[in-house]
Parts: C-alpha cells; sequence; structure tokens
C-alpha cells in the first residue's frame, strides 16, 4: 500500500482556497474549532459519505483532518481503498493551532470538549472510582488497573478503544440534519 499523501499546517494553509477540507473528529471536537471551510464527517461517518467524498475528490483535492493526524490517516487509507486519494494534515488541528493558523467555531453554539479531555476525564474518574471502592472490596481495584493497561495499550499502539465508546454518546454525534447539510454541501 503506497504510504498516505500528508500536508503541513503551513503547506495546507497556503492552499487552503484550493482545497476540500474534511474533519473526522466528533462533532464537539469540530465545533471547538476548526479550519476554516472544513467539512464535519466524523470518522465513524466516514463510509456513509463515501459518495459524496468521491464527487468532493473529482472536482479536486481533498484533505482529511483530525486533532493529531491519526484519525485523518486511517480515514485516508479508508478512503484509499475505495479509490478516493486525500491528504493527511500532519500533526492535525493540534499543529495548525500551534503554528498560529486560523480556527472557526460555530457562534453562538456550546462548545463540548475535546475527545483527549473527556478520555482523561473517563479515565480518571474510574480510576479513582477503584480505588476509592477498593478500601471496602480489594476485588474494585482491578477497575484501576484495567484502565491503566488500557492506557498504555492506547499509547503503545496509538489508539484509543475509550475514545471510541465516548465517540458514541449523543453529545459526540452528529446530528442528522448537520450531517446532511454537510453531505448536500459536497455534492452540490
Amino acid at each position: 500500500m503506497a504510504p498516505t499523501p500528508a500536508l503541513t499546517a503551513d503547506q495546507a494553509n497556503a492552499r487552503l482556497h484550493e482545497l476540500t477540507v474534511i474533519d473526522v473528529r466528533t462533532p464537539g471536537e469540530y465545533a471547538s474549532g476548526h479550519l476554516p471551510g472544513a467539512h464535519n464527517i466524523p470518522l465513524d461517518h466516514l463510509d456513509a459519505a463515501l459518495p459524496a467524498l468521491k464527487t468532493a475528490a473529482d472536482r479536486g483535492d481533498l484533505l482529511i483532518v483530525c486533532a493529531s493526524g491519526a484519525r485523518s490517516a486511517q480515514a485516508c487509507r479508508r478512503l484509499a481503498d475505495q479509490g478516493i486519494i486525500a491528504a493527511t494534515l500532519t500533526g492535525g488541528t493540534t499543529a495548525w493551532t500551534q503554528l498560529g493558523h486560523d480556527t472557526h467555531r460555530p457562534a453562538g453554539t456550546r462548545t463540548p470538549w475535546a475527545m483527549d479531555r473527556q478520555v482523561r476525564l473517563a479515565a480518571g474518574s474510574l480510576v479513582l472510582a477503584g480505588l476509592t471502592a477498593g478500601r471496602r472490596r480489594p476485588a474494585a481495584r482491578w477497575l484501576s488497573a484495567g484502565v491503566a493497561g488500557g492506557l498504555v495499550f492506547s499509547a503503545l499502539t496509538n489508539t484509543c478503544g475509550m475514545a471510541k465508546i465516548l465517540a458514541k454518546l449523543p453529545h459526540n454525534q452528529p446530528r442528522a440534519t448537520d450531517l446532511d447539510d454537510t453531505l448536500a454541501a459536497l455534492t452540490g
């Protein structure tokens, strides 16, 4: 398999006017700040968006974006399997904002927490619960050990099972109308 094409934040910024930007983060992450003109198609909805993405790719270059570049690289591989060539943003929106490039936020909307913050809250809460409950029931400490093991596995594999679970929560899901509007904008 050929390597996924990649653009640095500076390269993407220089070409932003000619790229169709697809942000594969959750709607909450997208709302916290995204590249100007980016369309939100969460990674777990990518398959439903394939026809619209094919149409968009036929009209010009696609840039796939996430927070760090891991999910966008995964999305690019899935698109390549369907014959759709797309580039990933090296370092994701984290690199983009660190270099001082502009981000947009929807006006008047409550900004949900970024996924990494949600994961830290959930993991920390579970560890504390396991340790607290372990004072009365020592076997409850296995909860803390399980979370710790999951975090180590997450770091080693650059995946996050907890993020995949949290992404399914209602506040991390796109409203059907939002996704429909995004797909219509890509095909229109």
